[in-house]
């Protein structure tokens, strides 16, 4: 296991899979701007890995994330403040824009920031007890590190603006109906379970997971032609490619395809 920057983020790498955590267990993994400065590392250092096939985004300890840590907040509000107000974001489209699929585990709690930090991972594996919403109006602002335009695209206006604009917390099991969540389990589970998932993702082609990604994170953002064209594009870019060659060969004498992402 590998620890990044000043050690409140590490990696531990899998035989394909990457799993990186918030290490500041004693403190519930709550958010300070050196953790999320590692964090952001970290998911540079898995993007540039090229053996690594999928990610998930753990918690060390028995919680997830508490949110952003409180004295930060407390000192952002001081008008003298020197906070770097870009650091969340920044971790954010790491994760979003990392090639590979990245899967978190909800664990116990991922209020506020920790649920926004969530909306960018491509699955999300909950417990069937942790708190998980965005409740900043009940703070006395709202929450703007992305949640109000990832949101209702996950799950659509409508739902999205219930969930903004109450600040109530959302049962695990109505977040899987709406399609906001992809799996729920039990609470002591939700670690193994969200490293399942990864490694199901990592049996399939690299190049493939790797353009399937952008294709898709490409389609509420662009108008249909231009979508459809980029689709094509990404598919003939793997058209040479070992891996295509090796699935088909794979299937046709049925046996495990042995991809190597190449």
């Amino acid at each position: 296991m590998d620890s990044v920057g000043t050690g409140l983020a590490t990696i531990d790498w899998n035989d394909g899979r990457a799993d990186v955590s918030l290490a500041r267990p004693a403190k519930r993994n709550a958010m300070t701007v050196d953790l999320m400065r590692d964090l952001t590392r970290a998911f540079e250092r898995v993007d540039d890995a090229e053996d690594v096939r999928a990610v998930t985004l753990l918690g060390e300890g028995p919680v997830f994330c508490a949110g952003m840590d409180l004295h930060m907040m407390r000192e952002r509000v001081e008008p003298d403040a020197d906070v770097e107000r870009d650091v969340f974001p920044e971790l954010l489209a790491a994760i979003e824009t990392a090639r590979q699929p990245v899967v978190v585990g909800i664990k116990r709690a991922a209020p506020a920031g920790a649920f926004e930090l969530t909306l960018p991972c491509d699955f999300r594996v909950i417990g069937r007890d942790a708190t998980y919403g965005v409740i900043e109006v009940t703070l006395g602002t709202f929450p703007h590190g992305g949640a109000t335009q990832r949101l209702p695209r996950l799950i659509g206006l409508s739902k999205a603006k219930e969930l903004v604009l109450t600040g109530e917390f959302i049962d695990p099991e109505e977040a899987l109906a709406c399609g906001l969540v992809h799996e729920v389990c039990e609470p002591d589970a939700v670690d193994d379970r969200a490293r399942a998932f990864a490694d199901r993702l990592c049996e399939n082609a690299p190049l493939g997971l790797r353009n399937a990604k952008r294709a898709l994170n490409a389609a509420l953002e662009t108008p249909l032609p231009q979508g459809l064209e980029l689709e094509r594009s990404l598919g003939r870019e793997l058209d040479d490619t070992h891996d295509y060659r090796e699935g088909f060969e794979a299937r046709l004498e049925d046996r495990e395809p042995e991809f190597r992402g190449e």
